[in-house]
């Protein structure tokens, strides 16, 4: 059930914001960058903080590493924004749109690094399961991942697994393939701010 407060209920310089989003852009805001802008005090300002920080902070994961852990993330979540918008800013970053596929399909078969699959199925676990035991930690481990990786992507995980949530509860409208084309370009180019 899509919330009606994500259509009203902005202060008039948001408005005037997402007004000239769309006359610049030719596309809708999308409903994820609505909900910052409805109460910053209690969730907006705080989600930019934090969601910038895991997905564009110091890392030894590439920036398209984090967007593929994100829309990976959405699809155990099953989350039909949260997919397309990170799936389309993860082959944006890799410039590599079969590589995304295939991680999305079976992360197992995928040609991506060991590293990167045991982190990926640790997410994926934990997305699905809700909890992870020393021993899944220890296998990303074992795999070549740092404990400061481990903890960058547990960081990516939280944030998708809030927004995946968030975007079922409140009913994000799922945009056009092109404008979220247009929403990658634009995470690419400026992060979560």
């Amino acid at each position: 059930m899509r919330l009606d407060i994500l259509n009203r209920g902005y202060h008039p310089g948001s408005k005037l914001l997402f007004a000239l989003i769309r006359l610049f852009s030719g596309h809708p805001v999308p409903d994820a960058a609505k909900l910052v802008f409805y109460r910053p005090d209690f969730y907006g300002a705080r989600a930019k903080v934090f969601i910038h920080e895991a997905m564009r902070g110091p890392s030894a994961w590439t920036v398209a590493d984090r967007e593929l852990m994100a829309a990976y993330v959405s699809k155990v979540h099953e989350s039909a924004f949260c997919i397309a918008a990170h799936t389309a800013t993860a082959r944006q970053a890799y410039q590599d749109g079969p590589l995304v596929a295939a991680v999305l399909a079976d992360v197992e078969s995928a040609p991506v690094p060991e590293p990167l699959r045991a982190t990926l199925r640790m997410l994926g676990k934990l997305t699905a399961e809700g909890k992870l035991g020393a021993e899944d930690v220890r296998e990303v481990l074992s795999a070549g991942v740092s404990r400061q990786q481990v903890k960058d992507a547990l960081a990516v995980c939280v944030a998708f697994n809030t927004t995946a949530r968030l975007a079922d509860a409140f009913g994000f409208e799922v945009l056009s393939p092109e404008g979220f084309e247009a929403g990658a370009r634009y995470l690419l180019k400026r992060g979560y701010r």
